[in-house]
């Protein structure tokens, strides 16, 4: 997996964002069966700067933890659509992967939720990732059964990375 990050918010987190990024990320996707290299853009921002493109993109003006911006439609949640099909839409052309699409993470969230949920800055971190990521591959919560499905991958994720508290 390719992952372009851009710090454009610095927050004491503990650790560093890039190597928990990575290994995160890297577990959550391989848990399907991708046969491409892939790529996904990590944004590190502040409350400020997340409030104003949810106000822009969902018309929600308010922060939030974390905004995915997935670069494909799913039929079905982790099923690769027929990318074969069209590459031109799909594959970064600069280095051939799969581009999945974006996460916006909220620092200033990641710090705040950690807290008030208690348990360590890196499991808020990693779960958000997770989250994001399975958005990224067609999973999503509106319907109690697709939340029942994605909570429970979550859980998996963090369970095998061994992020618990």
């Amino acid at each position: 997996m390719i992952l372009q990050i851009e710090q454009e918010y610095q927050a004491d987190l503990g650790f560093a964002p890039e190597a928990a990024a990575e290994k995160v990320l890297s577990h959550a996707f391989s848990r399907f069966e991708i046969p491409y290299e892939t790529s996904v853009t990590l944004l590190l921002v502040s409350d400020e700067e997340i409030r104003r493109v949810n106000a822009a993109q969902r018309q929600i003006d308010k922060a939030t933890d974390v905004l995915s911006f997935p670069a494909m439609a799913f039929a079905a949640p982790g099923v690769l659509p027929a990318v074969e099909e069209h590459p031109e839409d799909y594959f970064d052309p600069e280095n051939d992967s799969l581009y999945l699409g974006d996460i916006m993470l909220s620092l200033d969230h990641v710090l705040a939720q950690a807290e008030a949920y208690g348990h360590s800055v890196l499991r808020e971190f990693a779960f958000l990732l997770t989250h994001s990521a399975l958005h990224l591959m067609g999973y999503d919560h509106m319907e109690p059964a697709e939340e029942q499905q994605m909570f429970q991958l979550q859980r998996e994720i963090l369970e095998e990375l061994e992020i618990r508290a």
